[in-house]
């Protein structure tokens, strides 16, 4: 077998990689032990044991306590779609899909004040320690866990207003541009930031992932005038969702 150049551990790992791949070791399928591995490959315990971490950082085998090491199925990713926001009356655009009977989808939140660390108080040019409305929530489609988001909205633009609780009072759910209408702002502008990084593990347990591995991040505000009156990370499972966007040319 020609490895190249490559430390051991990795060439064992890239060759394993490689069958789980092409389907030799397909899903549910135990992992060669380690012993076997050292065999197979004329490597040492300790290269057999660093290809196989390799595997798992990757997600594409797990651990099962008392079992062995076996294949993940991995998951087809799926479109998450970024189409800007749309006057469609009643709702956000996802959860107008989520509320579509076909699709099966629910939402749970949760809000509550707090000051804003120096990040968020950035992102809504505050000065740290101020007041915000911090909502979470966990989207569900079809039952499984989708996505978390995180808001933060400044109280000196919200409180004491009729949409200082997103999800309560006369237009809970609705989102940020109708909202900020009834209280005579008008969002003008969206801005978004997409990036990865390693799950935290509270992330990853809440979505049914794998502690470690990456989620996607989009980072929303929402402005009024050029002042940010909303913003928000959304979080989901790398190695599930893609982020789509739809532009329109104008």
């Amino acid at each position: 077998m020609a490895f190249g150049d490559q430390p051991a551990y990795l060439r064992v790992a890239g060759d394993l990689r490689q069958k789980i791949v092409a389907g030799e070791l397909p899903p549910h399928t135990r992992l060669p032990s380690q012993a076997r591995i050292r065999e197979q490959y004329g490597v040492s315990d300790t290269v057999a044991l660093e290809a196989r971490k390799v595997l798992m950082a990757e997600g594409l085998v797990e651990g099962r306590s008392g079992s062995g090491t076996y294949v993940r199925e991995q998951p087809v990713p799926r479109a998450v779609v970024r189409t800007g926001y749309r006057a469609l009356g009643d709702s956000t655009p996802f959860r107008q899909e989520q509320a579509d009977e076909r699709v099966g989808g629910t939402w749970e939140s949760r809000s509550e004040q707090g000051m804003a660390d120096a990040a968020i108080a950035r992102r809504l040019r505050i000065t740290p320690g101020d007041r915000v409305m911090r909502t979470h929530y966990l989207f569900r489609s079809a039952g499984e866990p989708m996505m978390l988001s995180t808001s933060w909205e400044p109280l000196t633009v919200t409180g004491r207003t009729p949409v200082m609780l997103p999800e309560e009072g006369p237009l809970a759910g609705r989102g940020v541009v109708e909202r900020m209408a009834a209280i005579d702002l008008v969002v003008d502008n969206v801005t978004e930031e997409v990036g990865a990084r390693p799950g935290l593990a509270e992330e990853t347990l809440a979505l049914g992932g794998v502690p470690g591995h990456c989620v996607l991040v989009v980072s929303r505000t929402y402005f009024a005038g050029g002042c940010p009156v909303e913003t928000a990370d959304v979080v989901m499972l790398a190695e599930r969702y893609r982020v789509a966007y739809h532009l329109p040319v104008k």
